[in-house]
This record gives structure tokens, sequence and C-alpha cells, in this order.
């Protein structure tokens, strides 16, 4: 279940093996290198990144992650990739536009 993932992805044996079940390596790698470039362990950035979208993600992200679920026959598992997609895209995306001056 969503929830018990969720719940445990802070043990990094968890968060691990979440990683590993990801379809797609490639988000893995990134996940795991942007762990690095925050400082952080990665059970505990994976965990935080989740933990930031149930706390702020609006309903149109929700419904997003939802159709996701919907369509998966490992729907807490799709769910986990679409979320860490997101924030890694988001990050990715934070972290291109320059830094100082006005932004448009």
């Amino acid at each position: 279940m969503f929830g018990d993932l969720i719940q445990h992805l802070h043990r990094p044996d968890v968060a691990a093996a979440a990683l590993a079940s990801l379809p797609d390596p490639d988000l893995a790698r990134r996940v795991e290198a942007a762990a690095e470039d925050a400082g952080l362990d990665t059970p505990d950035y994976v965990a935080a990144l989740v933990r930031g979208f149930m706390d702020h993600a609006d309903d149109d992200r929700w419904l997003q992650i939802v159709g996701v679920m919907g369509k998966s026959p490992d729907p807490g598992l799709a769910a986990l990739e679409a979320i860490l997609r997101q924030a890694v895209e988001h990050e990715a995306t934070h972290h291109a536009q320059p830094t100082g001056g006005r932004r448009l």
C-alpha cells in the first residue's frame, strides 16, 4: 500500500528497494544525485520529497497522481515514481533559472 510505503521511506532498506523498483533507472540515479547535492542521505531525501508533496500539493497535482495510480498494477510505486519525477524536474527547472536580477 502507498501509505505503508511512504511511512517507511526514511528507512534505508525501504528507500533503496523502492528506488531499485522504479521502472526508470535514470530517475533513481537523478534522485540519488539530487540527494547528494542537497547533502542528505537518499532515504531522508526521498522521504522529504514525498512529505513535501503530501503537505503542499495542490488539487491538480493530486489528481495527476490519482490518475497515475489508477492506471498501474502497482499504484504505490507508480505514485512514488510520479512524485519523485515531479520533484526532480522541479528542482532541475528551479536550479536552471539564473540567480539574481528580476524574473519575468
